[in-house]
């Protein structure tokens, strides 16, 4: 039976209590806020001491807001209604920041640990959408790959998107990403930020802030933005800041998206970082082919044995690796083999850029650098090193920052698609006449065979499927390196690698 309002504000203010989200103090002063969210003047105290879930309270708050004509019964609007519940018994931000650095006087893993809890505590982090995902690993060559279908981002409601439509547009914030997303009450087309808390960080003696993804796709997902809203950048400056962000917090990796369309991320308007507590499978890939720079004694070089094209640093000296790094963009961003199809420009438009990655090794530094490409050709106009045409109906959009690394986001669509393309396999029924999977038939083909013995084995499809989705994953990786793994793209490569021998 659901609960009354007293009983649910009872059962909030627990919760908020019990996750130190407020104090003893606080509770009058934010029973009294609720209340006046949901337009009562009456309560008395339904003796609730124990609660479920934060997701669970603020369904049903929300309910109860709908029926009282206080909000819609869209998910957006839902959570916009939500989401300004929970900033009413969220701690101010001197209050987080305080409690950050003095948890950082302790250690930084602490801090970030604290941090981590505390924004799922408020229900930044959504965790029960986020449980959703589905996720599973891929045996390959270069090591286990790493697949997830996002579920966590809520489907548009068709009333939502007519709504957006009569929306007056708004400058501020200037985007997701901007500080003045903190404590902003959202709306449809933005979401509402009254639970986020950002936490300001200098990087190479600039402003920078610290907060978690709210779809988190890996553990301790964190972004590190710019104070100011200024483009993507890759420059020496970004090799300064990743360093010093590891220097700052040695049990995180961090990385950028590259700096130009399609080879980059989804944002590039806002200069930002991401990182985490977490390895990645690219981090565990072993450098095939090592190499001198001669100018930088001391620091060890390679190529590491993985799908694209990456140049591994590795040494002690902090100065040395940013030299190093600088040096490599700066050659990259200029080089042209015409052969290997690989352009600086055309028509002055830059195509050469870098995805570059820093972590901690004990006492040394070590950074990754991705090389990128984003020239388009009229038979690949999205890109010829982007996932080509028929990788399309898995996988379609930009090899980011993550990606690279070796964690795949698969489209949402891609779980009823795969439960109704198993399903269709076990009845024997022809793929290529269902609408809604017949994208995958050629696909498909590739692989049935596989089958042979284990027809009917729902288990064993199951595994089947979810393996050959792990390794186009790995080819759609191949598609954006510039640099292809075949005898020919290996002599590009070392092309490349020779030509940085030559100038240093």
């Amino acid at each position: 039976m659901t609960k009354g309002l007293p009983a649910l504000i009872d059962e909030l203010i627990t919760y908020g209590l019990d996750n130190r989200l407020i104090a003893p103090a606080d509770r009058v002063l934010c029973i009294n806020r609720l209340l006046e969210v949901f337009g009562e003047d009456e309560y008395e105290p339904s003796g609730v001491s124990s609660y479920r879930s934060v997701s669970e309270i603020l369904t049903d708050l929300t309910d109860i807001a709908v029926s009282k004509g206080l909000t819609e019964d869209t998910t957006e609007r839902r959570d916009l209604f939500d989401t300004k519940l929970m900033g009413l018994i969220t701690p101010m931000p001197s209050v987080v920041i305080e409690a950050f650095e003095k948890d950082r006087a302790v250690s930084p893993k602490q801090a970030t640990d604290k941090y981590y809890a505390f924004s799922k505590a408020t229900n930044y982090i959504r965790c029960d959408r986020i449980a959703k995902d589905e996720k599973w690993i891929t045996p390959s060559e270069y090591g286990d790959i790493e697949i997830t279908i996002n579920l966590s981002k809520p489907e548009k409601d068709p009333r939502d998107i007519a709504k957006a439509g009569t929306v007056k547009s708004s400058s501020y914030p200037k985007c997701l990403l901007c500080a003045e997303n903190e404590g902003y009450a959202g709306h449809i087309g933005h979401p509402a930020r009254q639970n986020h808390r950002i936490i300001p960080l200098s990087l190479a003696g600039e402003q920078y802030y610290l907060q978690y993804s709210p779809y988190v796709y890996y553990n301790e997902h964190c972004i590190v933005f710019n104070e100011k809203h200024i483009p993507m950048v890759i420059n020496r400056g970004t090799f300064e800041k990743l360093l010093d962000f590891t220097e700052q917090f040695p049990h995180y990796t961090v990385g950028s998206n590259a700096d130009l369309p399609i080879v980059g991320g989804s944002i590039l308007s806002h200069d930002h970082f991401q990182g985490g507590a977490y390895s990645f499978p690219m981090a565990k890939a072993q450098v095939e082919r090592s190499f001198e720079l001669p100018a930088y004694k001391g620091l060890k070089a390679g190529i590491v044995k993985w799908p694209m094209s990456v140049i591994r640093l590795t040494g002690e000296d902090k100065e040395q690796i940013i030299n190093a790094s600088e040096f490599i963009l700066d050659k990259w961003r200029k080089y042209t083999d015409e052969e290997a199809y690989i352009f600086a420009e055309t028509d002055g438009v830059p195509h050469n850029t870098i995805t570059p990655i820093a972590r901690r090794r004990g006492e040394e530094y070590e950074m990754d650098l991705v090389l990128r490409n984003n020239i388009t050709t009229d038979e690949c106009p999205m890109g010829l090193y982007h996932p080509h045409n028929e990788y399309h109906h898995i996988k379609k959009e930009n090899i980011g920052l993550i990606e690279v690394q070796g964690l795949a986001i698969l489209p949402a669509r891609l779980k009823t698609e795969l439960k109704d393309l198993k399903e269709a396999m076990l009845e024997g029924k022809d793929i290529r006449s269902i609408e809604t999977i017949a994208k995958h038939a050629d696909w498909v083909e590739e692989w049935k065979g596989k089958l042979k013995g284990h027809e009917g084995d729902e288990a064993f499809l199951d595994k089947l499927i979810r393996d050959e989705v792990g390794h186009y994953f790995v080819r759609i990786l191949a598609c954006a390196g510039v640099y292809k793994r075949d005898e020919k793209g290996a002599e590009a490569f070392m092309r490349f690698i020779e030509s940085l021998g030559k100038d240093c």
